[in-house]
């Protein structure tokens, strides 16, 4: 259902059925994992102006994989963190390595 590198291709299909038979099946719940226990592939500096796909792109080589920063770094919302990152010069964002 969905791609290999997808943050929900491990995620579970449920079926939810109605009383009157029909059925339908839904993806189970993500709950986001504590940044601070993934294991760290690089730290790296927001360059100002610089967007979340581009800085995925350059970490890791597909620019789908911004999802991966924003767990390690606790953010739900990718924008709000590059945002911070790039308001203070010294941040530094945390990189995990890929895990399965």
């Amino acid at each position: 259902m969905f791609d290999h590198a997808s943050r929900y291709s491990t995620l579970d299909i449920a079926n939810f059925d109605f009383p009157d038979g029909r059925s339908i099946a839904y993806v189970r719940r993500r709950f986001l994992p504590q940044g601070d226990d993934m294991p760290v592939l690089a730290e790296v500096n927001v360059a100002t102006g610089e967007r979340i796909d581009l800085l995925a792109n350059r970490i890791y080589g597909d620019p789908l994989a911004f999802w991966r920063l924003c767990d390690a770094n606790n953010a739900m919302d990718p924008l709000d963190m590059i945002a911070k990152a790039q308001a203070d010069p010294g941040a530094r964002l945390r990189a995990p390595l890929p895990q399965s």
